[in-house]
């Protein structure tokens, strides 16, 4: 005898699923694209000396600094209170 077959079961996304979903392969699309258009290299002082770096590298070396520095500013700030 053969087992009985299960019925597929479906599954219906929410508006509010479809719409994150949406929203986040736009992002990923834009950034994607920032990433591509901005390859050309440019002259950075690091501090402690030059080089032609990608201006994308820079860029996202800049969004983590200043991640970094809201993360322990709002820590120091939630200390004090």
């Amino acid at each position: 005898m053969s087992e009985p077959t299960e019925a597929p079961v479906e599954h219906h996304r929410s508006r509010r699923e479809m719409a994150r979903t949406g929203s986040l392969v736009l992002l990923a699309v834009l950034m994607t694209l920032f990433a591509v258009l901005n390859v050309k290299k440019v002259e950075v002082n690091w501090i402690f000396g030059k080089s032609n770096t990608p201006l994308i590298i820079v860029i996202v070396v800049s969004l983590l600094v200043g991640i970094l520095f809201t993360h322990f500013a709002e820590m120091r700030y939630r200390r004090k209170r």
